[in-house]
């Protein structure tokens, strides 16, 4: 089982990115899955989740109307389109399945 998280990096204040997270060895479409971030000296938290099906989905309450989760299940992967970004969005995002977790990938943003 491996989930691969990609697209992170710098951006400014106010800018966008799309993170991806690639799946397998598991049924991808049998499972919710979702996206986690641990910024440096916190704890990491549970940014967004999404359904096996995509039907349902759940924001943190700080990324609610910027952030927008997806998935693509013929294709194994997961999305996190990521607009409006502040510099509390800074933290290495996760993603994450019934206990398996995927290497992180860093997101910054600059003021």
């Amino acid at each position: 089982v491996q989930l691969q998280a990609s697209g992170g990096g710098l951006v400014q204040a106010g800018g966008s990115l799309s993170l991806s997270c690639a799946a397998s060895g598991l049924r991808f479409n049998k499972l919710a899955i979702g996206w986690f971030r641990q910024a440096p000296g916190k704890e990491r938290e549970g940014v967004s989740c999404i359904s096996s099906s995509g039907g349902s989905t759940y924001y943190l309450d700080s990324v609610k109307g910027r952030f927008t989760i997806s998935r693509d299940n013929a294709k194994n992967t997961l999305y996190l389109q990521m607009n409006s970004l502040k510099p509390e969005d800074t933290a290495v995002y996760y993603c994450e399945t019934r206990g398996t977790w995927g290497r992180g990938t860093l997101v910054t943003v600059s003021s």
